[in-house]
């Protein structure tokens, strides 16, 4: 099977962009031969790009301009690892608007703007892809997607996680109020 290059354009690289970048230089050749399609990390976006880093990028992919990432045209995905919601938010939007498609495993920004930026996927012809944002452990959106392609699902929302299972558990089988159990 002939391997397609998809670009891939990294913002955030504190733990968890350090470990994204990780995998996508160690795993690309398991990744092609299972997909056919080989990561190729095009660009690094943080505000600190002077830190020492646990992974060694090659030269000129780490910078501090987000304008790397919006303006080329050869890059088709973009991964928001920043955390919070306002400056995640407002890069979402504009990866979205400049033709990127976008994955994250930001919880709390699709709790508070999933609406706005699942409408701005849809105008851009794009899409969020959240999984690791949601039960992460367990592959279900790659599920329902692959193993229920014949019914027509048209939307799934919910946060799932070990936190959220263990507070809920204590709050009923303990009886404690939310503030006790978390």
């Amino acid at each position: 099977m002939a391997e397609k290059i998809v670009k891939v354009g990294l913002v955030g690289f504190g733990t968890v962009g350090t470990g994204v970048a990780k995998l996508i230089f160690e795993e690309a050749d398991s990744i092609a031969a299972k997909t056919g399609l080989r990561l190729e990390l095009a660009c690094v976006i943080d505000i600190d790009t002077d830190s020492p880093r646990q992974v060694k990028l090659p030269d000129g992919i780490l910078t501090d301009d987000i304008n790397r990432l919006l303006n080329d045209g050869t890059i088709q995905i973009g991964v928001e690892l920043v955390g919070g919601t306002d400056a995640a938010k407002q890069i979402q939007l504009k990866m979205l608007e400049a033709g990127k498609d976008v994955v994250t495993a930001n919880k709390a920004l699709l709790a508070e703007h999933g609406n706005e930026l699942y409408k701005a996927a849809h105008k851009n012809g794009r899409c969020i892809a959240f999984e690791a944002s949601c039960a992460g452990g367990i592959p279900i959106i790659s599920a329902i997607r692959t193993g229920l392609v014949a019914n027509n699902i048209t939307a799934m929302y919910g946060i799932v996680n070990g936190t959220c299972n263990y507070i809920l558990s204590n709050m009923s089988s303990q009886e404690e109020d939310f503030s006790e159990a978390l």
